[in-house]
């Protein structure tokens, strides 16, 4: 999720969305009410200004299994290999370059759909084998166009599980960019409405990756910013056993219970992380609901919460950071070594 940086205190210290008043939430409102007149506006004149990529309809794939994994890799690249010849014919050479990128033979597909603004699913490690398997739900303007930005996240995810895992421990990743995110500038990102549309699609995938790597592997779900609403929506009595919020604007939930998870809930922010400036809120505006409650790394709200060092908003997968180590050691069950903020 991206929403405008807030400004800082005439000191120079940034505000934190566990401190704030009755008056600032009120201001809040009144700007989240201009900024959705102004994005109802702008935002369907500039998609309107882009014409839809053609693609092809998604391969046909039969249920996920052990068995069928190396079929679906197979069938996915295929079809992303089709979807970037459509659409250099189209003239659309960055989406041609993207879905190139991801036919490449050592790509590792679940799921692929070019069309609109695409959906993508990929694997890193063995899948069938893993010990410790984590699923990533990304933010905000995550799309087929800024794949790539995804898929160094989820890598750099899975080299320091591979680096940490103790010997005979085997780690996969799971990119999940299994639903239609929302632009940084609209009105989309302000509201659940498309995190309610993506949690069954979540719950679904879930459920097929535990018909793959069995009941006993332990999967962790780490949801950034607006993927951390997509989680909230889908939390409930999911099968996971650790469920990990980053840069969270806020979950929907005012308290880790009412999520009614029987994974463990954790919360993290980077001390550069703007979201920290984000008033966490939740209001009625005209027909819909804007915010997303109780601040996740609030006592209030009653997470474990762990350190992220100085990561901004962008910075929690960074190579050597202290999210990225914390995180790693979260997926792999070793929580006597998380440290806390």
């Amino acid at each position: 999720m991206a929403l405008a940086r807030t400004a800082r205190d005439s000191g120079g210290e940034r505000r934190r969305g566990t401190s704030r008043g009755t008056s600032r939430g009120t201001s809040w409102v009144r700007a989240l009410l201009a900024a959705s007149i102004t994005a109802a506006i702008v935002v369907p004149l500039s998609a309107a200004a882009r014409p839809e990529v053609p693609a092809p309809a998604p391969a046909a794939l039969a249920p996920l299994t052990p068995s069928t994994l190396g079929e679906a890799y197979t069938a996915n690249r295929a079809n992303a290999e089709k979807a970037s010849r459509m659409a250099a014919a189209h003239g659309d050479r960055r989406r041609a370059a993207a879905d190139r990128s991801l036919a490449g033979p050592a790509r590792r597909l679940l799921a692929f759909d070019g069309r609109g603004a695409g959906l993508a699913t990929e694997v890193f490690g063995d899948l069938a084998h893993a010990d410790r398997v984590a699923v990533v739900v990304p933010g905000s303007d995550t799309s087929l166009d800024t794949y790539a930005r995804f898929h160094t996240a989820a890598a750099a995810l899975h080299r320091e599980l591979t680096r940490q895992a103790p010997p005979g421990t085997r780690t996969a990743v799971v990119a999940w960019l299994g639903y239609r995110t929302p632009g940084t500038v609209s009105t989309t990102v302000l509201t659940a409405g498309r995190a309610e549309q993506a949690a069954p699609h979540l719950r679904d995938f879930v459920g097929e990756l535990r018909r793959v790597t069995g009941p006993h592997t332990r999967l962790t779900l780490v949801c950034h910013s607006y993927g951390s609403v997509v989680c909230g929506r889908a939390a409930d009595h999911l099968a996971v056993d650790d469920l990990a919020l980053i840069g969270s604007p806020g979950t929907g939930a005012d308290k880790a219970s009412a999520l009614h998870t029987p994974a463990r809930v954790w919360a993290a922010r980077g001390s550069e992380d703007w979201v920290a400036e984000v008033p966490h809120v939740r209001a009625d505006l005209l027909v819909t609901t804007v915010g997303f409650g109780t601040d996740p790394v609030s006592p209030a709200f009653g997470a474990r919460v762990f350190d992220a060092g100085d990561a901004d908003h962008s910075g929690y997968f960074t190579p050597g950071s202290t999210a990225l180590t914390n995180l790693a050691r979260i997926v792999l069950g070793d929580t006597s070594e998380v440290t806390h903020d």
